[in-house]
């Protein structure tokens, strides 16, 4: 016969990704164990009082051994330190295929511009602005740009399943992270649309025309 005195909150067990286990608490004098966790919230900082609780609980019995003293933060971080290692190379190979498609924009707007030389020439002898010199090359470039733009977000969106599982405090489809991914992507993208149209609005309309 137990006598059920009150209920508590779901709390995780070893890992904080598995739904919280059924759990009873009992007196240790009813189900006695050798060994036991003992948790303490303190004002200050947890690191400081280390001593303290070895040196209270030795007050009571030298021969308890105490081991294994750490703060919640530190045990968190030992929960998520998998988690956090994965994070850490899918955004290493993250930036590293932003910086290879930022590298590949660029070389398609600057081999656009160089092609097109003769043709951007005719427009400026004609009396294109330099803002329709910019306006024309930024606009090619935006068009790739937003179009793997889409083709990454039904992509991502596709393999959010598999993130599920990585990720803690997030939702797998937080529409902050996509928002500002989209942002990025298009901020980088323009500049490295920028230079290439920089260097098209300097063309000389009497060299573009000879030029082959």
């Amino acid at each position: 016969m137990v006598e059920v005195i009150g209920l508590a909150r779901d709390a995780k067990g070893s890992s904080l990704f598995d739904p919280p286990p059924l759990q009873l608490y009992v007196p240790l004098r009813q189900n006695y164990m050798s060994e036991m966790t003992l948790h303490l919230r303190t004002s200050g900082e947890p690191e400081q009082m280390i001593a303290a609780v070895r040196e209270s609980i030795h007050e009571i019995d030298r021969s308890l051994p105490v081991d294994e003293v750490r703060a919640l933060s530190q045990q968190f971080d030992n929960a998520l330190a998998t988690q956090r290692l994965s994070a850490t190379l899918i955004s290493g190979f993250g930036l590293l295929a932003l910086a290879l498609a930022m590298i590949g924009l660029y070389g398609v707007i600057s081999y656009t511009v160089a092609e097109g030389t003769r043709e951007i020439g005719i427009r400026m002898a004609l009396g294109a602005q330099i803002g329709d010199v910019l306006k024309q090359v930024i606009g090619q470039g935006m068009k790739l740009a937003l179009a793997g733009v889409a083709i990454g977000l039904v992509a991502a969106l596709a393999l959010t399943r598999l993130l599920k599982g990585m990720l803690f405090g997030v939702s797998a489809t937080d529409p902050l992270t996509f928002v500002s991914i989209v942002l990025l992507l298009m901020g980088i993208a323009m500049l490295a649309c920028y230079f290439p149209s920089r260097r098209a609005t300097k063309v000389d309309p009497t060299v573009a025309l000879r030029y082959e």
